[in-house]
Protein backbone atom coordinates (compact mmCIF):
# COMPACT_ATOMS: atom_id res chain seq x y z
CA UNK A 1 0.00 0.00 0.00
CA UNK A 2 1.57 3.34 -1.57
CA UNK A 3 1.95 6.00 1.43
CA UNK A 4 -1.45 8.39 0.06
CA UNK A 5 -3.05 5.42 0.10
CA UNK A 6 -2.32 4.41 4.00
CA UNK A 7 -3.06 8.07 5.04
CA UNK A 8 -6.36 8.01 2.82
CA UNK A 9 -7.21 4.67 5.28
CA UNK A 10 -6.03 6.53 8.40
CA UNK A 11 -8.28 9.67 7.65
CA UNK A 12 -10.91 7.73 6.45
CA UNK A 13 -11.55 5.27 9.31
CA UNK A 14 -9.91 8.44 11.62
CA UNK A 15 -12.21 11.37 10.61
CA UNK A 16 -15.41 9.98 11.17
CA UNK A 17 -13.92 8.92 14.83
CA UNK A 18 -12.68 12.70 15.41
CA UNK A 19 -16.14 14.19 14.10
CA UNK A 20 -17.69 12.30 17.03
CA UNK A 21 -15.40 13.09 19.75
CA UNK A 22 -15.01 16.95 18.48
CA UNK A 23 -18.95 16.65 18.41
CA UNK A 24 -19.19 15.54 22.38
CA UNK A 25 -16.45 18.18 23.33
CA UNK A 26 -17.60 20.74 20.73
CA UNK A 27 -21.15 20.13 23.24
CA UNK A 28 -19.57 20.21 26.23
CA UNK A 29 -17.78 24.03 25.39
CA UNK A 30 -21.37 24.88 24.02
CA UNK A 31 -22.41 23.98 27.48
CA UNK A 32 -19.80 26.00 29.04
CA UNK A 33 -20.66 29.16 26.57
CA UNK A 34 -24.53 28.76 28.05
CA UNK A 35 -23.87 28.47 31.51
CA UNK A 36 -21.23 30.99 31.35
CA UNK A 37 -23.88 33.36 30.95
CA UNK A 38 -25.30 32.76 34.05
CA UNK A 39 -21.88 33.90 35.80
CA UNK A 40 -18.53 32.70 37.05
CA UNK A 41 -20.23 30.27 40.11
CA UNK A 42 -22.32 28.38 37.81
CA UNK A 43 -19.48 27.56 35.21
CA UNK A 44 -17.44 26.58 38.46
CA UNK A 45 -20.09 24.24 39.90
CA UNK A 46 -20.60 23.05 36.06
CA UNK A 47 -17.03 22.53 35.58
CA UNK A 48 -16.82 20.40 38.80
CA UNK A 49 -20.00 19.05 38.40
CA UNK A 50 -18.61 17.75 35.19
CA UNK A 51 -14.84 16.34 36.42
CA UNK A 52 -16.85 14.35 38.95
CA UNK A 53 -18.68 12.67 36.38
CA UNK A 54 -15.70 12.19 34.31
CA UNK A 55 -14.53 9.85 37.08
CA UNK A 56 -17.67 8.45 37.52
CA UNK A 57 -17.41 7.19 33.50
CA UNK A 58 -13.74 6.51 33.64
CA UNK A 59 -14.36 3.53 35.79
CA UNK A 60 -16.49 2.10 32.87
CA UNK A 61 -14.54 3.55 29.59
CA UNK A 62 -12.09 0.73 29.35
CA UNK A 63 -14.77 -1.20 27.99
CA UNK A 64 -14.68 0.55 24.02
CA UNK A 65 -11.20 -0.12 24.16
CA UNK A 66 -11.31 -3.95 24.98
CA UNK A 67 -14.33 -4.44 22.58
CA UNK A 68 -12.97 -2.42 19.87
CA UNK A 69 -9.30 -4.20 19.89
CA UNK A 70 -11.35 -7.83 19.97
CA UNK A 71 -13.54 -6.95 17.35
CA UNK A 72 -11.05 -5.91 15.24
CA UNK A 73 -8.92 -8.80 16.38
CA UNK A 74 -11.38 -11.20 15.34
CA UNK A 75 -12.32 -9.41 11.91
CA UNK A 76 -8.78 -9.78 11.00
CA UNK A 77 -8.26 -13.11 12.02
CA UNK A 78 -11.48 -14.27 9.78
CA UNK A 79 -13.71 -15.30 12.92
CA UNK A 80 -16.49 -13.39 11.27
CA UNK A 81 -19.19 -15.14 13.27
CA UNK A 82 -17.89 -14.36 17.01
CA UNK A 83 -16.91 -10.66 16.33
CA UNK A 84 -19.66 -9.66 18.19
CA UNK A 85 -19.33 -11.92 21.21
CA UNK A 86 -17.25 -8.71 22.68
CA UNK A 87 -20.03 -6.64 22.19
CA UNK A 88 -22.39 -9.20 24.50
CA UNK A 89 -19.98 -9.21 27.19
CA UNK A 90 -19.24 -5.22 27.35
CA UNK A 91 -22.67 -4.77 27.59
CA UNK A 92 -23.39 -7.70 30.30
CA UNK A 93 -20.38 -5.91 32.06
CA UNK A 94 -21.88 -2.21 31.14
CA UNK A 95 -24.38 -2.81 33.32
CA UNK A 96 -23.06 -4.97 35.96
CA UNK A 97 -20.45 -2.43 36.57
CA UNK A 98 -22.37 1.11 35.93
CA UNK A 99 -25.45 -0.07 37.95
CA UNK A 100 -24.63 -0.05 41.59
CA UNK A 101 -21.80 2.50 40.85
CA UNK A 102 -24.21 4.85 40.27
CA UNK A 103 -26.28 4.53 42.99
CA UNK A 104 -22.61 4.98 44.85
CA UNK A 105 -21.95 7.95 43.19
CA UNK A 106 -25.11 9.44 43.90
CA UNK A 107 -25.50 8.29 47.58
CA UNK A 108 -21.79 10.22 47.73
CA UNK A 109 -21.91 12.93 45.59
CA UNK A 110 -21.80 15.56 48.43
CA UNK A 111 -18.17 14.24 49.63
CA UNK A 112 -17.02 13.70 46.11
CA UNK A 113 -18.09 17.30 45.06
CA UNK A 114 -16.73 18.74 48.04
CA UNK A 115 -13.34 17.72 47.55
CA UNK A 116 -13.15 20.02 45.16
CA UNK A 117 -13.94 23.19 46.38
CA UNK A 118 -15.02 24.99 49.30
CA UNK A 119 -17.43 27.72 47.89
CA UNK A 120 -20.84 26.74 49.42
CA UNK A 121 -23.03 28.51 45.96
CA UNK A 122 -20.46 26.43 43.59
CA UNK A 123 -20.99 23.22 45.25
CA UNK A 124 -24.79 23.98 45.41
CA UNK A 125 -25.24 24.27 41.93
CA UNK A 126 -22.53 21.31 41.22
CA UNK A 127 -24.73 18.83 43.20
CA UNK A 128 -27.47 19.46 40.94
CA UNK A 129 -25.66 19.29 37.80
CA UNK A 130 -24.00 15.87 38.76
CA UNK A 131 -26.88 14.15 40.50
CA UNK A 132 -28.82 14.26 36.73
CA UNK A 133 -25.54 13.34 34.94
CA UNK A 134 -24.87 10.21 36.65
CA UNK A 135 -28.17 8.56 36.36
CA UNK A 136 -27.14 8.16 32.96
CA UNK A 137 -24.04 5.82 33.79
CA UNK A 138 -25.32 2.82 31.99
CA UNK A 139 -26.77 4.18 29.01
CA UNK A 140 -22.71 5.77 28.57
CA UNK A 141 -21.57 2.20 29.11
CA UNK A 142 -23.57 0.43 26.94
CA UNK A 143 -23.02 2.93 24.43
CA UNK A 144 -18.84 2.39 25.05
CA UNK A 145 -19.09 -1.36 24.03
CA UNK A 146 -21.50 -0.28 21.28
CA UNK A 147 -18.90 2.15 19.39
CA UNK A 148 -16.33 -0.77 19.69
CA UNK A 149 -18.85 -2.84 17.60
CA UNK A 150 -18.90 0.59 14.80
CA UNK A 151 -14.95 1.23 15.15
CA UNK A 152 -13.49 -2.14 15.37
CA UNK A 153 -15.53 -3.09 12.22
CA UNK A 154 -14.12 -0.40 10.26
CA UNK A 155 -17.61 1.65 9.89
CA UNK A 156 -17.45 4.69 12.41
CA UNK A 157 -19.23 7.01 10.07
CA UNK A 158 -22.55 5.13 11.23
CA UNK A 159 -21.37 6.13 15.09
CA UNK A 160 -20.69 9.46 14.26
CA UNK A 161 -24.41 10.63 12.71
CA UNK A 162 -25.80 8.69 15.73
CA UNK A 163 -24.30 11.01 17.95
CA UNK A 164 -24.59 14.20 15.77
CA UNK A 165 -28.55 13.00 16.30
CA UNK A 166 -27.85 12.85 20.24
CA UNK A 167 -25.69 16.02 20.65
CA UNK A 168 -28.57 17.82 18.60
CA UNK A 169 -31.07 17.06 20.63
CA UNK A 170 -28.85 17.27 23.56
CA UNK A 171 -28.47 21.30 23.12
CA UNK A 172 -31.86 21.68 22.02
CA UNK A 173 -32.94 20.11 25.76
CA UNK A 174 -30.02 21.64 27.04
CA UNK A 175 -30.76 25.60 26.35
CA UNK A 176 -34.71 24.85 26.98
CA UNK A 177 -34.13 23.47 30.82
CA UNK A 178 -31.33 26.12 31.31
CA UNK A 179 -33.31 29.35 30.34
CA UNK A 180 -36.99 27.76 30.33
CA UNK A 181 -37.57 28.27 26.60
CA UNK A 182 -39.75 25.21 24.19
CA UNK A 183 -41.95 25.31 27.17
CA UNK A 184 -39.41 23.50 29.72
CA UNK A 185 -38.91 25.17 32.54
CA UNK A 186 -36.32 27.04 34.33
CA UNK A 187 -33.48 25.30 36.01
CA UNK A 188 -30.59 26.80 35.49
CA UNK A 189 -27.26 25.65 35.61
CA UNK A 190 -28.88 21.86 36.81
CA UNK A 191 -30.78 21.85 33.32
CA UNK A 192 -27.77 21.46 31.15
CA UNK A 193 -27.14 18.02 33.34
CA UNK A 194 -30.65 16.97 32.89
CA UNK A 195 -30.74 17.67 29.15
CA UNK A 196 -27.70 15.80 28.67
CA UNK A 197 -28.45 12.49 30.73
CA UNK A 198 -31.78 12.46 28.76
CA UNK A 199 -30.29 12.99 25.25
CA UNK A 200 -27.63 10.14 26.30
CA UNK A 201 -30.38 7.62 26.82
CA UNK A 202 -32.18 8.16 23.48
CA UNK A 203 -28.95 7.93 21.93
CA UNK A 204 -28.29 4.76 23.46
CA UNK A 205 -31.61 3.47 22.37
CA UNK A 206 -30.95 3.88 19.00
CA UNK A 207 -27.93 2.98 18.91
CA UNK A 208 -28.28 -0.66 20.31
CA UNK A 209 -31.10 -0.27 17.43
CA UNK A 210 -28.98 0.01 14.45
CA UNK A 211 -26.10 -2.82 16.20
CA UNK A 212 -28.91 -5.11 16.72
CA UNK A 213 -29.71 -4.91 12.84
CA UNK A 214 -26.32 -5.04 11.70
CA UNK A 215 -24.80 -7.84 14.01
CA UNK A 216 -26.96 -10.24 14.26
CA UNK A 217 -25.22 -12.47 12.04
CA UNK A 218 -22.13 -11.61 14.05
CA UNK A 219 -23.75 -13.50 17.26
CA UNK A 220 -25.26 -10.05 19.11
CA UNK A 221 -27.72 -10.91 21.12
CA UNK A 222 -27.72 -14.61 20.00
CA UNK A 223 -24.95 -16.43 21.57
CA UNK A 224 -25.05 -17.81 24.96
CA UNK A 225 -23.73 -16.09 27.61
CA UNK A 226 -19.34 -16.68 26.77
CA UNK A 227 -17.48 -16.46 30.04
CA UNK A 228 -14.28 -16.59 27.93
CA UNK A 229 -15.51 -13.72 26.23
CA UNK A 230 -16.60 -12.32 29.19
CA UNK A 231 -12.98 -12.95 31.33
CA UNK A 232 -11.26 -11.27 28.23
CA UNK A 233 -13.26 -8.38 27.94
CA UNK A 234 -12.94 -7.69 31.97
CA UNK A 235 -8.83 -8.60 31.76
CA UNK A 236 -8.61 -5.61 28.89
CA UNK A 237 -10.75 -3.01 29.86
CA UNK A 238 -9.61 -3.09 33.78
CA UNK A 239 -6.21 -1.32 33.22
CA UNK A 240 -7.54 1.16 30.84
CA UNK A 241 -10.46 1.94 32.96
CA UNK A 242 -8.20 1.98 36.30
CA UNK A 243 -5.73 4.78 33.70
CA UNK A 244 -8.52 6.95 33.11
CA UNK A 245 -10.01 6.83 36.57
CA UNK A 246 -6.84 7.72 37.90
CA UNK A 247 -6.48 10.41 34.90
CA UNK A 248 -10.04 11.78 36.00
CA UNK A 249 -9.53 11.77 40.01
CA UNK A 250 -5.99 13.47 38.43
CA UNK A 251 -7.67 16.25 36.60
CA UNK A 252 -9.65 16.48 40.08
CA UNK A 253 -6.85 16.90 42.39
CA UNK A 254 -5.70 19.37 39.72
CA UNK A 255 -8.83 21.46 39.63
CA UNK A 256 -8.35 20.96 43.57
CA UNK A 257 -5.16 22.84 43.31
CA UNK A 258 -6.27 25.53 41.34
CA UNK A 259 -9.02 26.21 44.18
CA UNK A 260 -6.16 26.76 46.38
CA UNK A 261 -5.35 30.09 43.93
CA UNK A 262 -8.58 30.87 43.71
CA UNK A 263 -12.69 30.38 42.28
CA UNK A 264 -11.74 33.03 38.97
CA UNK A 265 -9.25 30.34 38.58
CA UNK A 266 -11.03 27.33 38.72
CA UNK A 267 -13.38 28.99 36.14
CA UNK A 268 -10.63 30.26 34.42
CA UNK A 269 -8.90 26.33 34.20
CA UNK A 270 -12.27 24.83 33.41
CA UNK A 271 -12.87 26.70 30.01
CA UNK A 272 -8.61 26.42 29.17
CA UNK A 273 -9.45 22.08 29.80
CA UNK A 274 -11.95 21.89 27.46
CA UNK A 275 -10.61 24.04 25.10
CA UNK A 276 -7.71 21.40 25.47
CA UNK A 277 -10.11 18.05 25.63
CA UNK A 278 -10.99 20.03 22.42
CA UNK A 279 -8.27 19.91 20.84
CA UNK A 280 -6.66 16.70 21.82
CA UNK A 281 -9.70 14.09 20.40
CA UNK A 282 -8.14 14.63 16.80
CA UNK A 283 -5.57 13.01 18.21
CA UNK A 284 -7.28 10.41 20.18
CA UNK A 285 -9.75 10.40 17.68
CA UNK A 286 -6.68 8.62 15.28
CA UNK A 287 -5.24 6.92 17.54
CA UNK A 288 -8.81 4.94 18.02
CA UNK A 289 -8.10 4.29 14.26
CA UNK A 290 -4.73 2.64 14.93
CA UNK A 291 -6.32 0.58 17.22
CA UNK A 292 -8.24 -1.33 15.00
CA UNK A 293 -5.53 -1.16 11.94
CA UNK A 294 -3.15 -2.13 14.61
CA UNK A 295 -4.75 -4.60 16.26
CA UNK A 296 -6.46 -5.62 12.67
CA UNK A 297 -2.87 -6.11 11.45
CA UNK A 298 -1.38 -8.03 14.46
CA UNK A 299 -4.43 -10.27 14.04
CA UNK A 300 -3.02 -10.70 9.94
CA UNK A 301 -0.05 -11.82 11.91
CA UNK A 302 2.24 -9.16 10.81
CA UNK A 303 3.67 -7.09 13.11
CA UNK A 304 5.53 -4.71 10.87
CA UNK A 305 2.49 -3.34 9.33
CA UNK A 306 1.36 -3.01 12.64
CA UNK A 307 4.25 -0.83 13.52
CA UNK A 308 3.87 1.55 10.62
CA UNK A 309 0.77 2.29 11.12
CA UNK A 310 1.63 3.72 14.53
CA UNK A 311 4.45 5.84 12.96
CA UNK A 312 1.58 7.23 9.87
CA UNK A 313 -0.72 7.94 12.52
CA UNK A 314 1.07 10.18 14.27
CA UNK A 315 2.57 11.87 11.87
CA UNK A 316 -1.54 12.58 10.15
CA UNK A 317 -1.89 13.82 13.60
CA UNK A 318 0.60 16.12 14.11
CA UNK A 319 -0.21 17.99 11.20
CA UNK A 320 -4.23 18.01 12.10
CA UNK A 321 -3.28 18.87 15.94
CA UNK A 322 -1.11 22.22 14.48
CA UNK A 323 -3.46 23.54 12.47
CA UNK A 324 -6.09 23.10 15.05
CA UNK A 325 -3.96 25.32 17.41
CA UNK A 326 -2.91 28.03 15.58
CA UNK A 327 -5.70 30.26 16.85
CA UNK A 328 -4.82 29.73 20.31
CA UNK A 329 -1.59 31.01 19.22
CA UNK A 330 -2.94 33.86 16.79
CA UNK A 331 -5.72 35.13 18.27
CA UNK A 332 -6.60 33.62 22.05
CA UNK A 333 -8.60 36.71 23.31
CA UNK A 334 -11.32 36.18 20.79
CA UNK A 335 -11.45 32.63 21.44
CA UNK A 336 -11.55 33.26 25.35
CA UNK A 337 -14.11 36.03 24.99
CA UNK A 338 -16.41 33.02 23.40
CA UNK A 339 -16.59 31.57 27.70
CA UNK A 340 -15.37 34.44 29.64
CA UNK A 341 -17.05 37.85 29.58
CA UNK A 342 -14.55 39.84 32.45
CA UNK A 343 -11.86 40.90 30.22
CA UNK A 344 -9.20 41.20 33.50
CA UNK A 345 -9.89 36.95 33.14
CA UNK A 346 -9.24 37.04 29.67
CA UNK A 347 -5.77 38.69 29.62
CA UNK A 348 -5.39 36.05 32.58
CA UNK A 349 -5.67 33.07 30.70
CA UNK A 350 -4.28 34.26 27.70
CA UNK A 351 -0.70 33.21 28.00
CA UNK A 352 -1.92 29.54 29.44
CA UNK A 353 -4.22 29.09 26.45
CA UNK A 354 -1.15 29.83 24.28
CA UNK A 355 1.01 27.39 25.87
CA UNK A 356 -2.19 24.57 25.84
CA UNK A 357 -1.81 25.01 21.84
CA UNK A 358 1.97 24.19 22.18
CA UNK A 359 1.76 21.59 24.52
CA UNK A 360 -0.92 19.42 22.66
CA UNK A 361 1.39 19.42 19.54
CA UNK A 362 4.44 18.18 21.69
CA UNK A 363 1.47 15.68 23.21
CA UNK A 364 0.71 14.28 19.63
CA UNK A 365 3.12 10.72 19.77
CA UNK A 366 1.54 9.78 23.27
CA UNK A 367 -1.69 10.80 22.25
CA UNK A 368 -1.62 8.04 19.53
CA UNK A 369 0.54 5.40 20.75
CA UNK A 370 -1.38 5.10 24.01
CA UNK A 371 -4.61 4.04 21.92
CA UNK A 372 -2.39 2.07 19.57
CA UNK A 373 -0.80 -0.13 22.59
CA UNK A 374 -4.42 -1.04 23.29
CA UNK A 375 -5.16 -2.24 20.10
CA UNK A 376 -1.92 -4.57 20.74
CA UNK A 377 -3.45 -5.04 24.07
CA UNK A 378 -0.80 -3.29 26.36
CA UNK A 379 -3.41 -2.28 28.42
CA UNK A 380 -1.20 -2.75 31.54
CA UNK A 381 1.91 -0.86 30.12
CA UNK A 382 -0.16 1.95 28.76
CA UNK A 383 -1.80 2.70 32.76
CA UNK A 384 2.00 2.59 34.13
CA UNK A 385 3.18 4.88 32.27
CA UNK A 386 0.36 7.39 32.22
CA UNK A 387 -0.55 6.69 35.76
CA UNK A 388 3.13 7.16 36.71
CA UNK A 389 3.74 10.56 34.41
CA UNK A 390 0.63 12.16 35.85
CA UNK A 391 1.28 11.01 39.81
CA UNK A 392 4.62 11.27 40.17
CA UNK A 393 5.62 13.68 37.90
CA UNK A 394 2.83 16.19 37.02
CA UNK A 395 0.76 16.78 39.97
CA UNK A 396 3.80 16.99 42.68
CA UNK A 397 5.06 19.82 40.23
CA UNK A 398 2.07 21.32 39.52
CA UNK A 399 1.16 21.99 43.20
CA UNK A 400 4.90 23.22 43.83
CA UNK A 401 5.14 25.96 41.35
CA UNK A 402 1.33 26.93 41.24
CA UNK A 403 0.26 27.63 44.68
CA UNK A 404 2.78 27.13 46.77
CA UNK A 405 5.42 29.21 44.78
CA UNK A 406 3.13 31.08 43.38
CA UNK A 407 3.40 31.11 39.72
CA UNK A 408 -0.72 30.70 39.35
CA UNK A 409 -2.05 29.28 36.62
CA UNK A 410 1.05 29.64 34.23
CA UNK A 411 3.33 27.92 36.39
CA UNK A 412 0.89 25.19 36.10
CA UNK A 413 0.62 25.22 32.66
CA UNK A 414 4.42 25.36 31.93
CA UNK A 415 4.40 22.10 33.75
CA UNK A 416 1.67 20.65 31.99
CA UNK A 417 4.07 21.46 28.56
CA UNK A 418 7.23 19.74 30.39
CA UNK A 419 5.01 16.05 31.00
CA UNK A 420 3.47 16.28 27.88
CA UNK A 421 7.08 16.35 25.99
CA UNK A 422 8.26 13.78 27.88
CA UNK A 423 5.23 10.97 27.90
CA UNK A 424 5.62 11.32 24.20
CA UNK A 425 9.25 10.24 24.39
CA UNK A 426 8.77 7.66 26.59
CA UNK A 427 6.06 6.35 24.04
CA UNK A 428 7.96 6.37 21.04
CA UNK A 429 10.92 4.41 23.02
CA UNK A 430 8.03 1.66 23.79
CA UNK A 431 6.96 1.40 20.13
CA UNK A 432 10.12 1.66 18.44
CA UNK A 433 10.85 -1.31 20.74
CA UNK A 434 8.13 -4.00 19.83
CA UNK A 435 8.10 -5.83 22.62
CA UNK A 436 3.75 -4.97 22.64
CA UNK A 437 3.68 -7.40 19.31
CA UNK A 438 3.73 -10.68 21.19
CA UNK A 439 0.76 -10.24 23.21
CA UNK A 440 -1.84 -12.35 22.83
CA UNK A 441 -5.53 -11.27 23.32
CA UNK A 442 -7.81 -14.27 23.26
Amino acid sequence: MSQPQRVRTILTLGLPIIGGMLSQSLLNLVDAAMVGRLGETALAGVGIAGYANFIALSCIIGLSSAVQSLVARRHGEGRRAEMARPVNAGIILALTIALPLSLLFATFSDSLLGLMSRDSAVLAIANDYFDYRILAMSAVGINFSLRGWWNGTYRPMVHLRLLLVMHLLNVILSYGLIFGTLGLPTLGAAGAGLGTCIALIIGCLLNAALVWHDARKHGFLRAKRDRRALATVLRLSIPHSLQQLLFAIAIAVLFWIIGQIGTQEQAIAHVLINLALFLILPGVGLGMASTSLVSHALGRNQPSEAQQWGWDVIKTALVIICLLSLPMWLAPERILALFITDPQLVEQARLPLQITGLAICLDAASLVLTQALLGAGAHRLVMMVSVGGQWLFYLPLAWLFGPHLGFGLTGIWLVQLVHRSLSSLVFISIWRRRHWADIKLG
